[in-house]
């Protein structure tokens, strides 16, 4: 899977219909969207698509054809974020309509194209699922476990004292983490 971590648009034009694509993190989603139709609110249509990791690292995906005839916009982007195995990623496509009617299946060719340029322009990252891992260290083990948690690659994002020793919370891949409990002895 790939996201991206900063915003990138391009436009196409087709019969003179200009469609004009925005990839975003699914972050910025909602107000940018808001930002866009405030920005172009001459445009016909503000199609848009999204998929995205919930807390249960489940896919949520949504889409909308704001307005063009059912399944011809907002299903097809979608489709393409898929395709790309995108994740954590939303696409606005701005349509400024030219006069000339594209059908169903030139509209499903224009936003697929567009979102597919859009895609091809911008610069994918590797999503990798980050785990959490809470370590409870004697006094004994705790500077041997940041230097493992440095030399690993393994943040710490919390440490807590108590009278018996430490408790750490640590982040990284999960790879990481079953090397630094197997080096600790902890399992």
């Amino acid at each position: 899977m790939f996201y991206v971590d900063c915003e990138n648009s391009t436009e196409i034009d087709e019969k003179k219909s200009r469609f004009i694509s925005f990839l975003m993190p699914a972050s910025c989603f909602e107000t940018r969207l808001a930002e866009l139709r405030g920005q172009h609110k001459k445009a016909n249509h503000h199609v848009w698509a999204f998929r995205r990791l919930n807390k249960y690292d489940q896919i949520e995906e949504g889409a909308s054809d704001d307005g063009e005839p059912s399944g011809t916009s907002g299903p097809p982007t979608l489709k393409v974020l898929q395709g790309n195995e995108l994740i954590n990623t939303a696409v606005i496509t701005v349509r400024y309509f030219g006069g000339t009617k594209l059908g169903t299946g030139g509209l499903v060719r224009a936003y697929s194209e567009s979102t597919k340029q859009v895609i091809q322009d911008a610069n994918l990252l590797a999503y990798v699922r980050l785990c959490k891992l809470k370590l409870v260290l004697p006094f004994k083990f705790i500077s041997h476990a940041e230097y493992l948690c440095d030399q690993i690659g393994i943040e710490i994002l919390q440490k807590d004292f108590g009278t018996t020793g430490a408790t750490f919370v640590v982040e990284s891949v999960e790879e990481n983490l079953s090397e630094l409990q197997g080096k600790l002895n902890l399992r």
